[in-house]
């Protein structure tokens, strides 16, 4: 296993696992499968390659098992922030550190951009397996959003936390 920032030669093994993701996972990203499925593999290429935006993969036995992204702001006033997104782990490889190495990629990312001063990120409420990850590694609750998320006619709060570089 390994992790390597991703580049536009992996935007189609990164939009199968998103669009994986958001099938599989609907509650727990703010993009729908039926949205980002229409999109052209040029949208997902620069979403690889673009300023604001850092991407790293997972690697198990060759094939793209794990994302996790790291986005910059783009505004003056909010440079100093980043968010983690996008953090998603095959079901098939879960519980062997994937999620937790793929966070630590993204800190070490953040780390190298002596601007940055925080990291946030959003979490479906209920995911304790990704809510417990994040704790662990380092970051702090600081509110709930109710019904952030809509799924049909269900609505998932969202959990807002972050942590200092």
């Amino acid at each position: 296993m390994w992790i390597e920032r991703l580049d536009a030669s992996h935007a189609l093994a990164y939009r199968e696992l998103m669009l994986e993701a958001y099938d599989l996972h609907p509650q727990a990203f703010t993009s729908s499968v039926r949205e980002r499925a229409s999109l052209p593999l040029s949208w997902w290429e620069s979403r690889l390659t673009g300023k604001l935006d850092v991407v790293f993969g997972a690697f198990e036995e060759g094939r793209l098992a794990g994302i996790a992204g790291l986005a910059f702001e783009p505004r003056e006033k909010a440079r100093h922030k980043a968010t983690l997104f996008g953090m998603y782990v095959c079901a098939n490889v879960r519980q062997r550190g994937l999620g937790h190495q793929l966070v630590q990629a993204v800190l070490a990312e953040a780390r190298r951009h002596p601007a940055l001063r925080l990291i946030k990120l959003t979490v479906t409420a209920g995911n304790d397996t990704a809510f417990n990850l994040y704790r662990r590694c380092g970051f702090i609750q600081f509110g709930l959003e109710p019904m952030a998320v809509r799924v049909g006619e269900e609505y998932f709060d969202k959990i807002h936390m972050w942590r200092e570089i």
